[in-house]
């Protein structure tokens, strides 16, 4: 692995991923000029479990712009949060991926590390690691991609993360909160925290910037962002 330098950040880098960057280097080109994004804006990835969908999101300026929504090819297990090792479940909740996240070399094409177990995780006592979005299409307890739709996605948060993003917010939903959705699911031992979860998700659908989030006493807490 080789560290790419990116606008003064250091990236990890392989051939794998510099080639993939020039194969999709026009259809990112295209994608971002249909909503006035350029190569340096910050982005935002949401997964929804339920819908089995990645969005995308451009900083436009005063919002957050949807760029493309992905089909996610295959995760494992079911609704709700991943608890230990080996137990074949994605995770749901609030992750971020830094630069040494990213994985050029990864047996599934391209990969980056979700974050988990998070300081919510930890404060549970859950285990795991190496939860990613990666390509091919199997998965236990990751979200695989198929190659094609990674390769957009990876150069889409290596090039926000080379142009200065600190880290790029990965938000992960059940999904996609209806007004009925706890009477839908009234008998679901997740219902509080899914509750913390839909706080972040009605954050972002009222002003489109996705909100800070903290742990405090072991539950997620919300900040709006600037």
């Amino acid at each position: 692995m080789t560290m790419t330098p990116a606008f003064g950040v250091d990236l990890p880098s392989s051939a794998r991923s510099v080639k993939a960057a020039q194969d999709v280097a026009d259809t990112l080109k295209a994608m971002r000029s249909e909503v006035a994004a350029t190569a340096k804006s910050a982005i935002y990835v949401r997964i929804f479990k339920t819908e089995g969908e990645l969005e995308v999101w451009a900083d436009t300026g005063t919002q957050y712009t949807l760029m493309r929504t992905y089909p996610i090819c295959h995760f494992s297990g079911q609704l709700g949060p991943k608890l230990g090792e080996g137990d074949g479940q994605a995770p749901e909740g609030f992750y971020e991926v830094r630069p040494g996240q990213l994985n050029p070399n990864s047996r599934f094409h391209l990969a980056f590390n979700l974050g988990y177990p998070n300081a919510f995780d930890r404060a549970h006592q859950r285990t795991g690691d190496f939860l990613m979005v990666h390509g091919n299409c199997v998965s236990i307890g990751c979200y695989a991609m198929g190659d094609v739709a990674i390769e957009e996605i990876y150069t889409l948060v290596a090039d926000a993360l080379r142009a200065g993003q600190t880290a790029v917010p990965v938000h992960i939903f059940p999904f996609r909160f209806a007004p009925d959705w706890q009477a839908q699911h009234a008998s679901s031992e997740w219902l509080d925290f899914w509750s913390q979860l839909e706080a972040g998700y009605e954050a972002f659908e009222n002003g489109h910037r996705p909100p800070r989030v903290r742990v405090r006493e072991a539950r997620y807490t919300l900040q709006a962002q600037d």
